[in-house]
């Protein structure tokens, strides 16, 4: 085509430059490159297929897990002006004939379809028979055994390459991966010389927040009624709590929709529609409702129950806020939380494909990342910090953008009730989980504990005067401090550590940062409360936003589409600030291509004309100036004034030329002597757990359990690194193994905590 890559964003997309990344990806598949591009939901990924493709001479075909992805993708590219087609199921055999038939006479440059449809005949001969550019798989990471939404059907994806009669360039794109799921993708698809694109994963117009309430009905009734104005998903862990919080909604009169794998086909497919077309704004659903799904004015998501893992709710979460504007991401914990994942993990259908050997291997997985999912729930770091740590992205410090930096916190020293804690537990001979520990050193009296008679331990009560939730507390904030271990099977066996003995030793002490007491009434949802809309415009901006939604809900209904395909909020908002009254003016708001003008511009000027009286009016707070600031985030800086916190750990370069290098530290005295180079009244310490987190996040290091022990051991890569395994003794005389970090080692880790290092 003659029409550069410029030309085809601003023509049928409406903008006027590529987001990070977006570029170096278009460019790698023009030249005849493979890719993988790992971004975060909203970073733009379609465009990075979408734009090539109508250079490219022949077909783009893009392998999609879910008919829902189809569908919105499709629909919004013929918005757009691009004639693009899906196969999959929702098709009749005569529909997909036609459309087979209509691509071969290249009406279409871009057909979405399943992976299953990869195997048919009639596929196979289409796709032999037409010029395929690239094939690209969308949601990557379902072709990898270790994610977590891992299809068998993505492996045909390979089989089909085979049998085409030329190779086309290999695309491939996800928003969530770990390093070993990425790999997994390389390997798998067999990439050839890939550009590899990792844009990061922080969501910055995302807040995140944890409650531990155990009035879940009441915080969701308050939350939605708050809202009422504002599109939102709550995540249960099973039908059940979806039912029932559903019927509470429709008593309180709340337009929700449900969503979950106990419904109907067509009930799905109707609620789903509703809450799409902005008929019913809210949707209470299981974690079998949204993957694909394309709505990009969503407010909320806030999650009922703990997911499984920091993949799901990441993923989950990230439906929220597609537009770029700011939304909220609550997670509702509560103990019992563990239990039901637990349950759930124990009772998953095995896959007759695997291996016992392999299935082993996942079900230890699947207890790692839920121990992750609970530590997030119960830390009082930074959580945005702790999720870009899990994906293996370095945090620079608190986000001042999630509950717990903008939640006064304290330090408190629970080193004593730490000690009854690992008393108890060897007294109890490591045999019981955490409920059965907590009830006995708080003295409780119930069926359970009487039946294993632990009134006979000395331990029990010995912590009567704490709640049995303030000791789980205690208990996985030690297990966070590697001062206790779990076991990795489904009865999660409460385990001492190595270093428990330096706890009862006094050698070792447990602080515990918590909230303070008086915030825990307070409306949490600090931060997005007022959207970024109520921050730009001013009273008479807001009443022609209102205006403006209400024509696109009236345009979207006749033509039988979500409203957000015709133009997102930020679209609206940007007319709002522009309040344009000629073509070319539209033309130069965001997400206003040649295409949407020529269906919609006319009616949307009109709206705003007449609002205005066709006079130029200043709809928005500040200077020009100011507004382009506020499209991007709050500096680092005022976010940590807002927080009133210390930051996460980091070293400036001149404290750490001060590094004392040796031949060999463990991790807790590596840690100790990075603390005392650090800024104390600005910085918060790091700590040896932290440090070996980051070794696992690596692949430097794993945990593995031998002769009913979890040991530390290093992989290749780790003894290249500078990590070797050594003989501690802990202070009992016991010998033991542990991870040693050689100067090699202790030089590039000290680099990653110096602050201003592109790795950070």
């Amino acid at each position: 085509m003659s029409m550069n890559k410029f030309n085809i964003l601003k023509k049928y997309f409406g903008y006027d430059q590529f987001r990070p990344g977006q570029e170096r990806l278009i460019d790698s598949v023009l030249a005849g490159r493979d890719v993988l591009g790992i971004m975060p939901t909203g970073a733009g990924k379609s465009l990075c297929y979408q734009v090539p493709a109508l250079m490219l001479p022949g077909i783009t075909l893009v392998i999609s897990p879910l008919i829902s992805l189809m569908k919105d993708q499709v629909q919004a590219l013929n918005q757009a002006g691009v004639h693009a087609a899906y196969i999959n199921s929702s098709l009749t055999e005569t529909q997909i004939r036609k459309a087979l038939g209509l691509a071969k006479e290249g009406q279409y440059k871009i057909i979405y379809v399943a992976p299953e449809r990869l195997e048919t005949y009639e596929f196979i001969e289409f796709a032999a028979s037409v010029d395929i550019s690239m094939l690209t798989v969308d949601e990557a990471h379902c072709i990898s055994q270790w994610g977590q939404d891992f299809r068998p059907s993505y492996l045909k994806i390979l089989q089909f390459l085979q049998i085409l009669p030329r190779r086309p360039v290999l695309s491939a794109f996800t928003a969530t991966a770990t390093e070993k799921v990425k790999e997994d993708i390389l390997c798998v698809l067999g990439l050839q010389d890939p550009t590899v694109l990792v844009t990061g994963f922080d969501r910055k117009n995302l807040y995140f927040a944890v409650e531990n309430t155990r009035k879940k009905d009441d915080y969701v009734s308050a939350y939605i009624k708050d809202h009422e104005n504002d599109s939102g998903i709550i995540y249960c862990s099973t039908r059940k709590n979806v039912d029932k919080l559903y019927i509470i909604l429709q008593n309180m009169g709340i337009p929700a929709a449900r969503y979950h794998a106990g419904m109907s086909n067509e009930e799905r497919r109707q609620n789903q529609e509703d809450f799409i077309y902005d008929r019913l704004p809210v949707m209470v659903a299981t974690n079998a409702f949204g993957m694909g799904i394309d709505k990009s004015n969503v407010r909320y998501v806030i999650h009922y129950n703990m997911p499984q893992s920091m993949e799901n709710y990441y993923q989950e979460a990230g439906r929220a806020g597609r537009d770029g504007e700011p939304a909220e991401c609550i997670l509702l914990y509560s103990p019992q939380d563990v239990m039901i994942n637990r349950f759930l993990i124990n009772s998953k259908e095995q896959n007759s494909e695997f291996s016992q050997d392999e299935l082993n291997a996942i079900q230890e997985r699947d207890e790692e990342r839920l121990r992750s999912m609970t530590y997030y729930c119960r830390t009082a770091e930074c959580l945005r910090s702790y999720i870009l740590r899990y994906f293996g992205e370095m945090a620079a410090g608190g986000c001042g953008n999630c509950s717990n930096c903008l939640g006064e916190t304290e330090n408190i020293d629970v080193t004593e009730p730490a000690k009854k804690i690992l008393t108890c537990i060897r007294e109890m001979g490591q045999r019981y989980g955490i409920n059965v520990v907590a009830g006995t050193l708080a003295g409780n009296d119930r069926a359970k504990l009487r039946e294993y008679g632990v009134s006979r331990f000395g331990s029990f009560g010995s912590l009567q005067e704490m709640s049995e939730p303030e000791i789980k507390e205690i208990i996985s904030q030690m297990e966070m401090d590697e001062l206790l271990q779990v076991t990795k099977d489904k009865y999660a066996l409460l385990k001492t550590s190595p270093r428990s003995q330096e706890v009862l030793d006094g050698l070792c002490t447990v602080i515990m940062k918590r909230k303070k007491t008086e915030d825990k009434e307070k409306n949490k949802s600090v931060s997005g409360k007022s959207t970024r809309k109520s921050d730009i415009l001013n009273g008479r901006g807001l009443e022609l936003f209102e205006r403006l939604r209400g024509l696109r809900t009236r345009l979207a209904r006749e033509a039988g589409m979500p409203p957000y395909i015709i133009f997102s909020d930020k679209t609206l908002v940007d007319m709002c600030v522009k309040a344009p009254l000629r073509r070319e003016e539209m033309l130069a708001v965001s997400g206003v291509g040649e295409n949407k003008f020529s269906r919609y511009g006319e009616a949307f000027l009109t709206e705003i004309a007449d609002f205005t009286h066709g006079k130029r009016e200043k709809l928005y707070f500040g200077d020009k100036e100011e507004l382009e600031a506020v499209d991007e985030e709050v500096s680092e800086e005022r976010r940590r004034k807002k927080a009133g916190r210390k930051e996460e750990f980091y070293l400036t370069k001149e404290q750490a030329a001060e590094f004392p290098y040796r031949e060999k530290y463990f991790a807790a005295e590596f840690a100790e002597q990075l603390n005392l180079l650090r800024d104390e009244g600005k910085v918060r310490k790091t700590s040896g757990a932290e440090i070996f987190r980051r070794m696992q996040a690596r692949g430097y290091a794993r945990e593995e359990r031998r002769d009913g022990r979890w040991i530390k051991t290093i992989t290749e890569e780790g003894e290249a690194f500078g990590l070797t395994l050594g003989t501690r003794v802990s202070k009992k005389g016991t010998d033991y193994e542990d991870i040693f970090y050689g100067e090699k080692a202790q030089r590039e880790i000290l680099s990653w905590f110096v602050k201003g290092n592109e790795d950070l």
